[in-house]
């Protein structure tokens, strides 16, 4: 049995990664003392006995657990942004490629992706990989979000008795085009340069829609709608937890596409809309699931050689 130790278990990634290991029978779960969470000493031989620990902490606090686990053999499972683009670590999305699940499965060091990289990466590396998608466009993309993905500063101030008005309304940041999220955006899927990318967050707790819209005639060879739904469903045919989309899908829904449908489940859809001339590519998902906490789920489950799905809700 493999004992499991999650640094950082009292934030948002952090308890939802432990709610889903109550009912598993596989491993031994070390549980630190409360007012012991930020004793480095304490911490340092939580990961010394851990055969696996997830790092649910900010940047900093992540590298020097990082350092800490230096000359152990413990498995780090990483959920914050300090080692997605990091050489030697493996980059946590499985269905991207062959290459990417074997480098989780034998990895030591792996990044669980951001929640907006996410669903990015799920519609433009799979474009750029297959060769529609010239690494050069000037890509931009938007992201609608449920407030969970700020953590429990923003989770309270969503949820409180005295917020203010303007929180009814969705609110748009990252303005200044430096998101965190951007560094590994780019250097995932190959692209030349960061997107454009402008995330929103709105009035509900999780789930989470991510678009990137695309001129036909600026993509290699004749491109349709019909033919990159075509693209992604044999990209990423017999992956379980990425589910593409019939063409037409969206009328179901009156031809609208919600952003928290997909709140607690651990997949993700891809839909294709547009015409022959523009196209709009979009992907659904719950951000504490695929996009955090089910995603880093998954990965333990590839390196412990059990279902992908084990602990998950597909």
């Amino acid at each position: 049995m493999k004992k499991i130790f999650i640094d950082g278990s009292e934030g948002t990634t952090g308890l939802r990664i432990f709610e889903r290991f109550e009912k598993r029978n596989d491993i031994e779960l070390l549980k630190i003392p409360s007012e012991s969470r930020k004793d480095p000493a304490v911490i340092k031989q939580f990961i010394h006995d851990s055969d696996v620990t997830f790092l649910c902490l900010p940047n900093a606090a992540a590298r020097e657990a990082v350092s800490m686990a230096a000359d152990e053999d413990v498995i780090l499972i990483d959920t914050s942004t300090a080692h997605r683009t990091e050489p030697g670590w493996a980059y946590g999305y499985p269905e991207l490629s062959p290459a990417h699940r074997a480098a989780i499965r034998n990895g030591k060091r792996i990044a669980v992706p951001g929640c907006h990289a996410t669903g990015f990466i799920t519609l433009v590396y799979p474009m750029i990989a297959n060769g529609i998608l010239p690494a050069d466009y000037p890509v931009s993309s938007f992201s609608l979000t449920g407030y969970s993905g700020g953590g429990k500063k923003m989770i309270a101030e969503y949820e409180g008795d005295s917020r203010s008005g303007e929180l009814l309304s969705p609110r748009q940041y990252g303005l200044s085009q430096m998101h965190k999220h951007l560094k590994e955006m780019k250097a995932v899927t190959g692209l030349v340069r960061e997107p454009l990318f402008s995330p929103i967050v709105a009035d509900y707790y999780s789930g989470m829609l991510v678009s990137v819209p695309l001129y036909t005639k600026l993509l290699n060879g004749n491109q349709t709608p019909e033919s990159i739904r075509a693209m992604f469903a044999e990209h990423f045919a017999g992956e379980p937890f990425v589910r593409v989309m019939p063409l037409g899908a969206e009328a179901e829904s009156r031809n609208f596409l919600g952003s928290n449908n997909c709140s607690g489940w651990d997949g993700i859809e891809i839909f294709v809309t547009g015409n022959e001339e523009r196209v709009l590519l979009s992907s659904r998902f719950d951000n504490l699931g695929k996009g955090a906490s089910g995603a880093a789920i998954q990965c333990l489950n590839i390196v412990l050689g059990c279902d992908e799905a084990t602990g998950l809700n597909l």
